[in-house]
């Protein structure tokens, strides 16, 4: 009989979209050892399942709250992607394994004399064999607006395949700077939200009156909260694109790096349902999590690590008792 917490696992992972990436085997293991698992028990005694503890909730998504910042594919056109980029990445994956030149095989595939499913599934299986290289020949341009500078302060964090140019707070002197107000402090109860405001306003307006008394902007800046918004354009590589967002669609990540990429990843779909796909939280290619301060399981998108080492060594164990070996690497 199917235990209560297995099953609900097994409902989560099925609701997440499968990418060709997964390594389903390593998930299968997992459940294969639920039943082999020791039962526990919450603080009223109720019976838990081998994978289920007693949880945090699962983070809630950014995408629920207008945080008023956009994310706006500015390049490709879907025609563009659509005509050129699957070609260009087949190019790329096929030049490796034939003789003939990469101009006739981009000939071939723009022409259709191969079917757009066969240049999906060789790329497809490319980039499950992490040859990233050949995703690095096509690029994403995005505007970003709206945005507070501790978001951007993260984002050129990532600097492998990837290009900035941001407002800048010492050329432009703003006449009306906006800034951000997370959600926890503006659902906050008592006078926490206003008291914030309060503190944002009283900066800005600080600034603003160092400008009209003559600071220069690159001086009066230093005033300005991490919660200003600001103005970035930004243009990655596919390679990189996924590597990013495999980072900040993650339940862990920050709330609005996190909606930025909601807005992203849409934005990629619009013009690319194929290569869009690609873009996922880290653990969905990888088939576990390995974030650390999710081993309660409390995001289920896909059983953490532990469990899975786990249930591959009760399965291990299980194996030697029955008098036979488990094949590894």
């Amino acid at each position: 009989m199917e235990r209560r917490g297995a099953g609900r696992d097994m409902r989560a992972a099925r609701a997440i979209p499968s990418m060709s990436l997964v390594d389903q085997p390593m998930v299968q293991a997992t459940q294969d050892s639920i039943e082999a698992s020791p039962r526990r028990s919450d603080a009223t005694g109720r019976t838990l399942g081998a994978m289920e503890t007693t949880r945090a909730p699962t983070p809630r998504s950014p995408a629920s709250r207008d945080l008023g910042l956009n994310a706006k594919l500015l390049f490709p056109t879907r025609q563009i992607a659509e005509h050129y980029y699957l070609p260009l990445i087949y190019t790329a994956c096929r030049t490796c394994y034939s003789e003939l030149t990469p101009e006739d095989i981009f000939e071939r595939a723009t022409s259709g004399q191969v079917a757009t499913e066969k240049q999906q599934d060789l790329v497809r299986r490319v980039i499950g064999s992490g040859h990233g290289s050949t995703i690095e020949h096509v690029v994403f341009s995005f505007a970003v607006s709206g945005v507070s500078r501790t978001l951007s302060h993260q984002l050129v964090r990532h600097r492998v395949g990837i290009a900035f140019d941001q407002q800048s707070q010492r050329y432009v002197d703003y006449k009306r700077p906006a800034y951000m107000v997370p959600g926890s402090v503006a659902d906050a109860e008592g006078a926490l939200p206003e008291r914030f405001r309060d503190q944002m306003d009283g900066s800005l307006a600080f600034y603003s009156e160092m400008l009209d008394s003559g600071i220069p902007g690159e001086d009066a800046r230093f005033v300005m909260p991490n919660a200003t918004r600001t103005n970035l354009v930004m243009t990655t590589n596919l390679r990189a694109l996924i590597h990013m967002s495999g980072l900040r669609l993650c339940t862990m990540a920050q709330w609005e790096i996190r909606k930025l990429f909601q807005l992203i990843r849409h934005e990629v779909f619009g013009v690319s349902p194929f290569l869009g796909s690609f873009l996922a939280p880290k653990c969905v290619p990888l088939g576990y999590c390995d974030e650390d301060r999710n081993r309660d399981e409390h995001c289920p998108i896909r059983p953490h690590k532990d469990s899975v080492l786990s249930a591959w060594a009760d399965k291990k164990a299980a194996a030697k008792a029955a008098g036979r070996e488990l094949r590894t690497l």
